[in-house]
């Protein structure tokens, strides 16, 4: 067996260092009675417990797992039970599981049966000494006496979310330098809360000449935590579920290239049409189809001359853009926002004789489209706007 590295060996053993307790919940108490919190501000505002499924939103598909889990065990249900106003935890499952047959790290071991390693509703827990202080530091939280400050930048991060102006997107997919460059202003999804960097301190050097900074963490929950800038690297890079929220600082989001484990989530596909329509036909260099598919292109276009949307006529492949990792439905309203401005207005009939307006035509250069694919790679999209009368991208006004 090989000798560690001695700056990590000192690190570890400090870890043995640790502050007794003096009383009151311990962390793991804390995280899974503000998990539940989480839960019941959900039933509060939709009338409703969370659901699973592919069409819920993120969230809900967390806190429905997340329910579950704090349904099936003891001491989950025996900590939980006082708060419980609105009857969720219900009765106990018939395979419960005793509070003392169960360990901390079989617990939130258990917290992420049954859920993808890259699934936003996976729960991880950490198994190096570092990384368990850094946990505990996370989980260390007390109420926020001014998130009402605060509230409007998560509902505005929310909204910006559903609008796809702003991603979510998993932390080993982001640059490894910017990922450890966390900065004030910051959003994260960790530990299942999104959470926000409202103050960094000053930097300073460890006692094993690394540099670190103390940052003070608001979570939507309306919890705050004072945490190191190395712990919360540790927390969000233990955590599979952990993701960054885009901004506009944003350095490359997506690759041309897959990882061993990515997956293919969409092509980007910019077709010309053949069709002899007048219309058509005087803009047809730079009129385009702009759309996202999941399959093949070629099978997309197959039966183009019969789709009204096809504008009933053959079309050229003229460019496809390969991404990973991305929500296609997003990605394709993002495109077709960016150049609402030059949006083609014809209307054509069907087979039936019945009037159809295509929306996916664009009067816009190929190398625009090539510009705006690489915007929205490396995040710098939401600065900009198409500006038709010059058929360019310009800086939107502030």
């Amino acid at each position: 067996m090989s000798d560690p590295d001695l700056d990590e060996l000192a690190e570890e053993l400090a870890e043995f260092d640790v502050p007794e307790k003096k009383g009151g919940r311990s962390p793991r108490e804390e995280r899974v009675i503000a998990g539940f919190e989480d839960i019941q501000r959900f039933v509060e505002e939709h009338g409703r417990a969370p659901q699973h499924g592919e069409d819920r939103d993120i969230f809900e598909r967390l806190y429905a797992v997340r329910l579950d889990r704090l349904r099936a065990f003891d001491d989950c249900r025996a900590v939980l039970a006082p708060f419980d106003h609105q009857g969720l935890l219900g009765d106990a499952p018939a395979t419960t599981t005793a509070a003392e047959t169960i360990s901390d790290d079989e617990l939130l071991a258990e917290l992420s049966d049954g859920v993808g390693a890259d699934d936003i509703t996976a729960m991880r827990h950490v198994r190096t000494s570092a990384d368990k202080r850094a946990a505990e530091e996370i989980a260390q939280r007390k109420k926020c006496e001014d998130f009402e400050t605060f509230k409007p930048l998560f509902e505005r991060v929310r909204r910006e979310l559903d609008a796809g102006d702003r991603l979510i997107v998993p932390v080993h997919d982001v640059d490894a330098v910017k990922a450890a460059a966390i900065q004030k202003g910051d959003f994260f999804v960790v530990e299942g809360q999104i959470a926000y960097v409202a103050e960094m301190g000053e930097e300073f050097t460890t006692s094993y000449d690394r540099k670190d900074s103390r940052l003070r963490v608001v979570y939507d929950n309306g919890t705050e935590s004072d945490v190191l800038q190395r712990s919360l690297q540790r927390a969000l890079h233990r955590d599979a579920a952990a993701r960054f929220i885009t901004s506009l600082e944003m350095g490359p989001l997506f690759s041309d290239q897959p990882a061993d484990d990515d997956l293919a989530a969409g092509t980007i596909y910019v077709l010309r049409s053949k069709s002899d329509n007048p219309g058509v036909a005087a803009h047809r260099d730079v009129l385009h189809k702009i759309g996202v598919t999941s399959g093949k292109v070629e099978a997309r276009i197959a039966n183009a001359s019969l789709d009204p949307t096809f504008l009933l006529a053959d079309v050229d492949v003229v460019a496809t853009y390969t991404l990973y990792n991305i929500n296609r439905v997003k990605l394709e309203n993002l495109l077709h926002r960016v150049f609402d401005a030059a949006q083609l207005n014809i209307e054509i009939k069907d087979r039936f004789g019945n009037p159809v307006k295509p929306r996916e035509w664009f009067l816009v250069p190929l190398f625009v489209v090539d510009e705006v694919v690489a915007r929205i790679k490396d995040g710098s999209i939401v600065r900009y706007v198409y500006d038709p009368t010059r058929a360019s991208l310009t800086l939107r006004e502030a």
